[in-house]
């Protein structure tokens, strides 16, 4: 299946919508409001404000250059700044002193080189500074994420331990790879907490949940053939080399892969069906049973014996050597036309020694020779031309009517050496075998196990 970066997309968007805060939810964090800046009294004036966010500002370099004026609750604030980021820090200052009733903002970011470069060199240092004396528990995480990853790894490949415990190669390979990536995933969780960068790690698992998410709904169809894949090597409903029809598709099974199974059809061609498609299938198998029953119809005349002619034809059936005597032939009158009765016959053989078709062939043709030679008439098309008046001139010259001769019976013609030849053409279970011969070593081989009952 192909990736549909449509479904990807829509998928993630999705998935960010149910992950992010929802409007109410925004809403009371906006009205939730912080902890207020007390001024020195319990009913604070505008001089009392203004002098309390000149003590303040005055304390922080990036905001010394800041005026404060206030008048009736209002404070307006004057002067540079360097950048956006620290008006909005005096702003977010002043609306929380007690007192404030709102904020005129007046700042000017004048965008200078130096005040705006030299805090990120100042952040920069710190950062370095932060890692350089970090560098030993990164060191110990680094090393405990080798360490648990590699025993992961290990394990992983223990291939001997996880055949015995898996029914089949293909499972034991899907639950190698879930452990080795369950061993990476623990080793990540380990390392970020020796760091505490738990918020990271949050951060992390989180996304890797909407990716996950995304991805699923993207590659759908391919999750579907994938599980499907693994439910067929458990259930094992047909063996290689079982004729099985699935939906009307009729072959003999070559193989079970990982995400399709391969007939080889009647004419020879191989006909690959997706796993999924088979897994919510109909499957017909021919080769769990090997007494199969064919059946046919023949019809004779309606002022001829029904019965007698069911008994002649069923005496003819079970003299064949490939007719099984349990369960037995039968037959049944199967409708009554203007001109003729229809008879159905059914016989059963053993499908591993004899071809149901060519069985079929021979009965169809023992029952009705031995119709024909007990003097039953298999009726043919009648025609009837009705001519209301002849020209004189060819009244005269119209012979007369033959009578009728009854028709003489001639006895059956015995069947021969090579029409008795109803043996089963083992072509195509020879063709699947070579085929599974030659593909056993392939990383895709056969998932169908002959050791394994089927359901």
């Amino acid at each position: 299946m192909r990736f549909s970066f449509r479904r990807f997309l829509m998928a993630f968007i999705c998935a960010l919508a149910v992950l992010m805060p929802s409007e109410g939810h925004a809403q009371e964090r906006v009205q939730d409001p912080e902890p207020l800046i007390e001024a020195t009294d319990v009913k604070p004036t505008d001089q009392k404000v203004q002098t309390r966010l000149e003590s303040i500002f005055a304390q922080i370099d990036d905001l010394s250059e800041v005026q404060v004026r206030v008048a009736e609750g209002v404070v307006t604030l004057r002067g540079e700044v360097s950048n956006d980021a620290q008006a909005v820090r005096a702003i977010d200052l002043a609306i929380r002193t007690e007192g404030v009733v709102t904020v005129e903002d007046k700042i000017e970011r004048v965008l200078d080189i130096e005040g705006n470069v030299t805090p990120v060199i100042d952040n920069f240092q710190e950062l370095m500074s932060k890692a350089k004396r970090a560098l030993p528990l990164l060191g110990l995480a680094l090393f405990v994420f080798a360490a648990i990853a590699w025993v992961g790894h290990l394990f992983a490949k223990w291939t001997a331990f996880w055949q015995k415990i898996a029914p089949n190669p293909f499972l034991a390979e899907l639950m190698s790879q879930a452990v080795r990536v369950i061993f990476i995933l623990l080793a990540i969780v380990l390392s970020l907490s020796l760091l505490g960068a738990t918020a990271l790690m949050g951060t992390i698992l989180g996304g890797a949940g909407v990716l996950g998410i995304a991805i699923s709904f993207a590659v759908r169809d391919t999750l579907e053939n994938y599980i499907s894949s693994i439910m067929l090597s458990l259930r094992q409903p047909f063996r290689s080399g079982d004729l099985v029809d699935i939906d009307g598709r009729v072959g003999v099974v070559a193989r079970l892969t990982s995400r399709a199974t391969i007939l080889m059809t009647t004419d020879g061609n191989h006909l690959r069906i997706p796993n999924a498609d088979v897994f919510k299938a109909v499957i017909l198998n021919y080769t769990r049973n090997p007494e199969r029953r064919f059946d046919f119809e023949l019809g004779v005349d309606a002022d001829d014996d029904p019965l007698e002619a069911m008994k002649t034809g069923l005496d003819a059936i079970k003299e064949l050597p490939f007719i099984l005597e349990k369960p037995e032939a039968s037959s049944k009158i199967q409708q009554v036309g203007d001109s003729n009765i229809v008879i159905w016959f059914g016989a059963w053989v053993d499908q591993s020694e004899t071809d149901f078709g060519k069985a079929r062939s021979l009965a169809i043709r023992a029952a009705k020779e031995a119709l024909e030679a007990s003097g039953f008439t298999l009726p043919e098309p009648i025609y009837r031309l009705r001519l209301n008046q002849l020209p004189a001139t060819l009244s005269s010259t119209v012979p007369a009517a033959p009578k009728e001769t009854p028709q003489a019976t001639r006895p059956p013609k015995p069947l021969s050496a090579e029409d008795m030849d109803v043996a089963p053409d083992e072509h195509l279970e020879e063709k699947v075998m070579q085929e599974n011969a030659e593909n056993a070593e392939n990383s895709d081989a056969n998932l169908l196990d002959d050791g394994r009952p089927t359901e």
